[in-house]
């Protein structure tokens, strides 16, 4: 095959069928040998970050790329074995269906490299694969030729010939639109009616009788059990489409046995089964865009709040048309779904009830939203900020990586481990470790380099989930004692580090630039002072300043923590008897929301007098059911 003939990539391979597992490393261990290799790429999904089963292998010279894939095609990696073929960039030939043919009644013990062994005499062909699952071969395959001329000849010639003791069909491949119209006409000119609701008193010869006298029949079968009886079910096969079809006209609603019976054209399983899908999801869609931006979602549901108090909670806001809490063994799941009559009331629901105590729980209240919808949007969340981490300018603190052939001079080394820096103008980004009983670690076995800093971005106010948001460490990075260097293929990057000179202490400051390499000492340069860009922080009495960096950095474990050490002053301050107990309640709320919380004293305030009118009511309740059970007693 011609690899630089029309339309193909002059060196470019697909190669699918692939284990998840395998990684470009891996790909370029096995074709390494054919010839030198410019890139490999694994196609992965763009959230889960896992394998789609393909990749693309770029040669140096076509002629190690046609070595590579006539010489490995079909080879195993992992327990599978791989299918190559020329990278076809436009889908066009593959979707004009040019040259594909389909093959199907074939032996499960052949695979793609026995089908290609087989059609490969009739010309050359692009691709070849046979259909399985889980349990092995489906039974057919396709095979695509680079011309319409081979295809021709392999279905003259294969067609109704025996592979391995069995006769095989070779046809040209048909689309899924062509193949229901094909079936759609077909399926119309009917002659074979099925007839169900009969009951139990019925034989083929009544059946016979009753549908005779609308034309000849070829069979009529009333379905049996185990015990000879009527399965309640039968088909009767007319000679003609137009005796069928009056059969059905005239017997369908009919009564048969007491019984109204059901008359229609006979469907085999896959028919029925796409019609009911069809049917399904039309009314799916219905009911999609009925409930479109009337129905709620509440979830942080108290255990003991029911349908009656949920549609309760939220009655003054509309006519309510439905209210239900998800349930699991008479258990709250502590979620549920409050429908309104129109969007404007469940509008104003979300923004009235969204962050509302109820039963000592802050509630979350959002329009309820189809699994699809939820998942694209968190991908394109996901994305969104993945985009925002790669525009920012600079490398993010501490990692730095060098190009290839780049040395770094001897970088001054920390006076104490207490401080992450030496005593420089320098502003330091992150103060003291917020545990200060923690024991300091021991000293490095080998001197710690300074991370390189780069000014804060723009602030700019925490929105998303804190808990998914993670920076990189401000601690100092350590450098292997030993040079270092990784070759990466594909998406991967090339680096190299060199190890620090032992000899650092009272070492001159030194200048970098990037344009300069092995740079050398640089005699009485001025100190380079970054610019501090303000963030909001949350100010305690007594503790550091929280900004929303310092809680991304945290683990999620302590961000909580964090949080409540400085909520509970602030609470004591008003009310010392309740300080715990209201601390507790408002750390149901999400991170984002607390830090605007302690941000704003008035918003704070107001949240907690909320938070004690709840206790209050919910003592109050208590009180009372102790009298009644102590006048009970008496």
């Amino acid at each position: 095959m011609n690899a630089s003939g029309p339309g193909y990539p002059l060196a470019s391979l697909y190669v699918g069928d692939l284990h998840p597992d395998v990684t470009e490393a891996i790909l370029y261990e096995k074709f390494s040998p054919a010839g030198p290799i410019m890139s490999i790429r694994v196609c992965r999904d763009v959230a889960t970050r896992r394998s789609l089963g393909y990749a693309y292998i770029n040669f140096q010279q076509p002629v190690d790329a046609e070595r590579a894939l006539d010489t490995m095609n079909f080879d195993v990696i992992k327990g599978r074995p791989i299918r190559i073929m020329w990278s076809q960039r436009d889908p066009g030939l593959r979707k004009s269906g040019v040259g594909n043919v389909f093959i199907k009644n074939l032996d499960d013990s052949i695979d793609n490299k026995a089908l290609y062994d087989t059609f490969s005499a009739f010309g050359n062909i692009l691709s070849c694969k046979v259909v399985c699952d889980e349990n092995g071969s489906r039974g057919y395959g396709f095979v695509h030729f680079e011309t319409h001329e081979a295809a021709t000849r392999a279905i003259e010639t294969m067609n109704g010939m025996l592979l391995n003791d069995r006769k095989v069909f070779v046809g040209h491949f048909k689309s899924r639109k062509e193949r229901e119209a094909e079936f759609g006409a077909r399926a119309m000119e009917f002659t074979n009616v099925y007839i169900k609701n009969f009951g139990g008193d019925m034989d083929d010869d009544r059946l016979r009788e009753i549908f005779s006298k609308f034309g000849k029949t070829l069979s009529v079968k009333v379905m049996m059990d185990n015990t000879g009886r009527s399965k309640g079910f039968g088909f009767v096969n007319f000679e003609k489409h137009e005796e069928a079809q009056k059969a059905v006209a005239d017997m369908n609603g009919k009564e048969i046995n007491g019984r109204l019976v059901y008359v229609g054209r006979a469907q085999k399983r896959l028919e029925r089964q796409s019609e009911l899908k069809r049917k399904f999801e039309q009314l799916k869609q219905e009911r999609v865009s009925k409930y479109q931006g009337v129905n709620l979602y509440v979830k942080n549901l108290d255990d003991g709040i029911d349908d009656e108090r949920l549609r309760k909670e939220f009655s003054p806001y509309g006519t309510i048309t439905s209210a239900k809490v998800m349930t699991e063994g008479g258990h709250s799941k502590g979620f549920g779904f409050v429908c309104f009559s129109s969007p404007e009331e469940a509008t104003k629901a979300v923004t009235e009830m969204n962050g509302r105590i109820v039963s000592t729980k802050p509630l979350y209240v959002a329009l309820a939203q189809r699994k699809e919808e939820r998942k694209a949007i968190l991908t394109n969340q996901y994305m969104q900020r993945l985009a925002t981490m790669r525009a920012l300018p600079g490398p993010l603190l501490g990692s730095f990586q060098p190009p290839p052939g780049y040395f770094l001079p001897p970088m001054p080394q920390p006076q104490t481990r207490a401080a992450f820096y030496s005593p420089s103008p320098v502003v330091p980004v992150r103060a003291a470790t917020r545990w200060s009983a923690q024991p300091s670690r021991p000293p490095p076995a080998y001197p710690a380099a300074t991370p390189v800093l780069r000014a804060a971005a723009p602030p700019r106010r925490l929105l998303s989930n804190i808990s998914t948001m993670r920076q990189a460490s401000t601690q100092v990075p350590r450098v292997p004692p030993q040079a270092q260097r990784v070759a990466n293929i594909g998406t991967q990057t090339v680096s190299a580090r060199v190890p620090s000179s032992p000899t650092l202490r009272g070492a001159p400051q030194y200048k970098y630039s990037s344009a300069v390499r092995n740079a050398q000492p640089m005699g009485h340069v001025p100190p380079v002072v970054l610019r501090q860009v303000g963030e909001p922080a949350v100010h305690i009495q007594g503790q550091e300043p929280l900004t929303a960096s310092m809680l991304a950095a945290a683990p999620p474990q302590e961000q909580k923590q964090m949080i409540g050490e400085r909520l509970y002053p602030l609470i004591h301050a008003m009310h010392p008897s309740l300080a715990g107990k209201i601390t507790g309640m408002l750390l149901e709320i999400d991170n984002s929301e607390l830090l605007l919380l302690l941000e704003s004293p008035d918003s704070l305030r107001s949240k907690i007098e909320e938070a004690v009118a709840v206790l209050q009511a919910h003592q109050a309740t208590e009180t009372s059911h102790q009298s009644s059970a102590a006048a009970f007693l008496q």
